[in-house]
């Protein structure tokens, strides 16, 4: 007979479980005997379901049962400082329950609190991969982190996929060498789309790691919303001065916010959250619902949460920063407003509802237009079905690499080149990390003089302040975002601001762009301002957000495609608009009436004769100064399509050709440009060298060669995208790390040139 879980717990905590949830919880049935048993784990289960406390009760046991440990005995790494706040509170109870000691470091712990935890260390200890940085190199802290036996790593999806993780990684592997020995680790995730791949992330090379999955038996439900404008919205859209559809959106999010207790309403980026929270605003100020974003201060997130938990407020207009387990009460209802644009961030989100075990987790899309809708509709078939974007980790970034490596220098000392290389393969981001790129981090970082190499040893250098400089000047591998004030030509007025990644891909003299609801062009460029004239009409303005955009997978948009070629191919064999409306409708359990306007595009291509693009099926067309690809290729095999076509025509042309691209298509624009130029180009562009000349020459690896020169300590941070330096810091840094690193990391970051290869 199987052992009860509560009964392997130690007895205080078996008694604190008894009165504070009257039992265990499924994730935690199923995860405490694998704690115990000393196992490696990756523990996948819904939000809301006893993940943290899975983690910690057996924790609690050991810490408790166990004489030999000493403080600091475990770490609980989370990506977010919001999410260490609200681990302590709901720790405040254990830690008095059961006479354990808990503490919260980050960068805005006060230096009284700083000295407490040097003096007098917690038995458990929460922090960021940042701070856990600088823990590395503290003296006395380093002494008691040797104790550490366990770490518990939360919202692992968060880090596996960019280079905090990869840092985070190398950041436990010097953890293994202050010990001596090694630890258990446990990685909490919610939603993972590959979790061996995670799991092998977490642990290293060479070491084994369980994957517990927990399907809790609770209901996961997203409906697809394609409102149209009647009276009522056409009144409001006069009002407001908007378009009735828009107006129409705004009536459907707030008759959903009026009949739930609780509603997070999440856009995908911040412009737009601004803009939604502005005409609820203009719409009725007394409506009870506010925004929150990263960009915003502590106090206001704070506020908002706080109002939201408590019923103050009715709903939150938010971006990714609540996709994560942050607390703000019960939440009955998520609205998306537009298509979430990947599988994996729908899950997340809806997640954030019924944050109850057992409760079913409600989402609305609210979708525009008719890809905005069949995205949508094949996002969510993906998301019930469980079919998730793979995860894939970061590979061998050379700016991580070398942060670690002056982190080694500040410890040590001195290091040998072959242990400098075994310690990095010790990661599982860096497992096949070449000599070569050693060789390479290691003569740039002698040349800017924050290392030494004599022979086979690498040593600090003559001034040791310039490496630690470095080291703590650059603790987190979130790179810095400048912002750029947009000003009117003539009359000096301030138009509003743009993101550093919409101007290192659109900041270009006769960009037209919308911003603050009007059109514009830009006319110059000059330090951290653009100057920008209005313009009459917006034919061809690119939204000022979309730099920000979440990319839609290949998959996706080809999915997309695959539901334009179904309903041509009904139609052409004589089945009827209602019929192929109704098998597809029913396929992805949406209304009729929405399925039909969502193919209402196809209809009318299908009745003018005119080819329609589908997955299998590419069209080009032409129409004046521009010249349309349309290509279910999803966003950055587009792009990179894109920026092929660009940097190939105008070598071709002699002239410049400016280009936007989305999901499902590519806009050129030229006045020598021709289809059938176009067309010929496109079996041309598979070249290495014409890739590596359409990288280097947009704005968008600019952009990522200041991120990584900031990094790798070439550069200040005051320097900016639109300054001369910039591209002459292209020059200066070519074939060294920084710039082979910029040029990897944009090649399958921002554009995707493997993809792109496959399917050209």
């Amino acid at each position: 007979m199987l052992t009860d879980p509560l009964e392997l717990l130690a007895k205080p905590v078996r008694e604190a479980v008894l009165e504070r949830f009257g039992g265990l919880a499924e994730t935690q049935r199923a995860t405490i005997p694998h704690v115990l048993n000393g196992e490696n784990l990756l523990l996948m289960a819904p939000t809301g379901s006893g993940k943290t406390e899975a983690a910690l009760l057996p924790i609690f046991s050991e810490l408790l049962v166990n004489r030999d440990l000493r403080p600091v005995a475990a770490l609980y790494i989370t990506p977010l400082r919001a999410l260490n706040r609200d681990l302590l509170e709901r720790m405040a109870w254990w830690s008095q329950r059961l006479d354990l000691t808990v503490a919260v470091r980050h960068g805005d712990t006060a230096p009284s609190e700083r000295r407490a935890h040097t003096l007098r260390p917690p038995m458990l200890l929460i922090t960021t991969p940042e701070t856990l940085q600088s823990l590395l190199t503290g003296r006395v802290l380093r002494s008691h982190l040797a104790n550490v036996r366990y770490v518990i790593v939360d919202e692992v999806h968060e880090l596996a996929t960019d280079k905090r993780g990869a840092q985070l990684s190398l950041a436990l592997e010097r953890l293994r060498r202050i010990t001596g020995r090694d630890f258990q680790i446990i990685g909490l995730s919610a939603t993972v789309g590959s979790a061996e791949e995670v799991a092998r992330f977490l642990v290293g090379p060479g070491r084994s790691c369980r994957v517990v999955r927990v399907p809790l038996p609770k209901g996961f439900s997203v409906t697809i919303l394609f409102p149209v404008p009647g009276p009522e919205d056409r009144e409001l859209a006069e009002y407001l001065g908007v378009a009735p559809d828009v107006a129409a959106r705004l009536n459907a999010i707030r008759a959903l916010v009026e009949v739930h207790q609780s509603t997070l309403i999440f856009t995908n980026t911040r412009p737009l959250a601004e803009i939604l929270a502005n005409r609820f605003k203009a719409l009725d100020e007394a409506f009870p619902v506010t925004i929150h974003h990263g960009s915003l201060s502590r106090d206001r997130r704070l506020e908002a949460e706080r109002d939201l938990k408590y019923g103050d407020l009715k709903g939150l207009i938010c971006t990714s920063s609540l996709e994560m387990g942050i607390d703000v009460g019960r939440v009955d209802l998520v609205i998306q407003y537009n298509s979430p644009r990947e599988v994996t961030r729908l899950v997340q989100r809806v997640g954030r509802s019924g944050h109850r075990i057992g409760q079913e987790s409600k989402g609305v899309v609210i979708v525009m237009d008719s890809d905005d809708a069949l995205e949508a509709m094949a996002i969510a078939r993906r998301a019930k079905a469980m079919e998730l974007e793979p995860t894939e980790v970061v590979r061998n970034p050379l700016d991580v690499a070398l942060h670690q490596i002056a982190g080694l220098l500040i410890e040590y000392g001195e290091v040998r080149k072959d242990e400098l290389l075994r310690f990095l393969r010790s990661s599982y981001n860096f497992r096949d990390f070449p000599e070569e790129d050693l060789d390479l981090v290691l003569a740039f970082a002698s040349s800017i003089g924050l290392l030494r190499v004599q022979g086979d040893r690498v040593t600090r250098p003559p001034n040791p302040k310039v490496l630690y400089s470095y080291y703590f000047d650059n603790l987190s591998m979130i790179p810095e975002e400048r912002q750029y004030l947009v000003v009117e030509e003539g009359t000096n007025e301030p138009v509003g601001i743009l993101d550093e990644s919409f101007v290192a891909e659109y900041g270009e003299v006769g960009t037209r762009f919308i911003l603050g609801g009007r059109p514009w062009v830009i006319l110059s460029l000059s330090g951290d301002r653009i100057y920008v004239a209005p313009l009459r009409e917006g034919e061809g303005a690119v939204p000022s957000w979309v730099g920000d955009e979440i990319p839609v997978p290949f998959e996706v948009a080809q999915e997309v495609g695959s539901i334009r070629r179904r309903y041509a191919e009904m139609r052409r064999s004589g089945v009827d608009v209602d019929a192929a409306v109704s098998v597809l409708a029913a396929e992805y359990s949406v209304p009729e009436q929405d399925m039909r306007r969502a193919l209402a595009e196809v209809e009318a291509h299908l009745n003018l004769g005119i080819p329609v693009p589908t997955d299998r099926e590419v069209l080009v067309e032409g129409a004046g100064e521009f010249v349309v690809v349309h290509h279910c290729g999803g966003l950055r095999i587009n792009r990179t399509i894109a920026r092929l076509l660009v940097t190939h025509l105008a070598e071709e042309l002699g002239s410049p050709v400016s280009v936007q691209s989305d999901p499902y298509r590519i806009v050129l624009r030229s006045k020598l440009l021709e289809p059938e130029a176009v067309v010929e180009a496109i079996p041309r562009l598979l070249s290495e060298d014409l890739m590596r000349r359409a990288i280097e020459g947009s704005g968008v690896f600019r952009r990522r060669l200041i991120h990584v020169a900031r990094k790798m300590g070439v550069v200040g941070k005051e320097t900016s995208l639109l300054d001369v330096s910039a591209r002459q810091l292209v020059e200066a840094l070519r074939g060294s790390a920084p710039y082979v690193e910029a040029l990897r990391f944009t090649s399958v970051t921002d554009y995707d040139w493997p993809g792109t290869r496959r399917e050209l």
